[in-house]
C-alpha cells in the first residue's frame, strides 16, 4: 500500500465521505492564494488550490488536476505532506483535506476558473489575513516551521 492509499484508508476508518487536496505553492516566501466566488459556499475566502478527488482517483491524480485545473499552472514535483484537516462540506459531509507543498512548471500562466482573483500572500503576513481559515493558517504554519532557512 503506498502512502496516499494508506491517508484514504484511515480516512474511511473515521467516516470520511468527502475527501480533497490542497496545494500549497510558494514562490519568494509568499503563498499562492485564490479568492473563492462571494455567490459560492464560504464566498470570499481566501484559500489554497484546491479541489474534490474524483471516483476512484488518487489523491496524487488529484492533486496534478485540481491544481492545472483551479490554476492553469502544471506540477512539477510533490515536495511533501504537509498536513490534512477536516470539516463539513456545503452538503452536511464529513470533508478531509490532504495539503501538500508542490512545485510548479511555471508560475506566470495563472489563469483562474472557479475564483474570483488570486495574490501571491507573503508567508509572514498569513496570521493577519482576516479572510484565510484557522485550519489554512495552521497548515501554512506548519509549511513554514518545516522549511525554517
Amino acid at each position: 500500500m503506498n502512502f496516499y492509499d494508506l491517508l484514504l484508508n484511515k480516512s474511511k476508518d473515521v467516516g470520511i465521505i468527502k475527501n480533497v487536496v490542497g496545494a500549497v505553492i510558494v514562490n519568494d516566501d509568499k503563498v499562492l492564494v485564490l479568492t473563492r466566488k462571494s455567490d459560492d459556499f464560504m464566498g470570499g475566502i481566501d484559500e489554497l488550490p484546491s479541489g474534490n478527488l474524483e471516483p476512484n482517483e488518487s489523491i496524487y491524480d488529484a492533486l496534478i488536476r485540481e491544481v492545472k485545473e483551479e490554476t492553469n499552472l502544471d506540477v512539477e514535483s510533490v515536495l511533501s505532506f504537509i498536513n490534512t484537516f477536516d470539516y463539513l462540506s456545503s452538503s452536511g459531509k464529513k470533508a478531509r483535506q490532504y495539503n501538500f507543498a508542490i512545485k510548479v512548471k511555471n508560475i506566470n500562466n495563472i489563469i483562474l476558473t472557479e475564483h474570483d482573483s488570486y495574490k501571491w500572500e507573503p508567508l509572514s503576513s498569513i496570521k493577519n489575513n482576516p479572510n484565510i481559515t484557522n485550519e489554512v493558517k495552521y497548515t501554512l504554519e506548519i509549511y513554514m516551521f518545516n522549511n525554517k532557512k
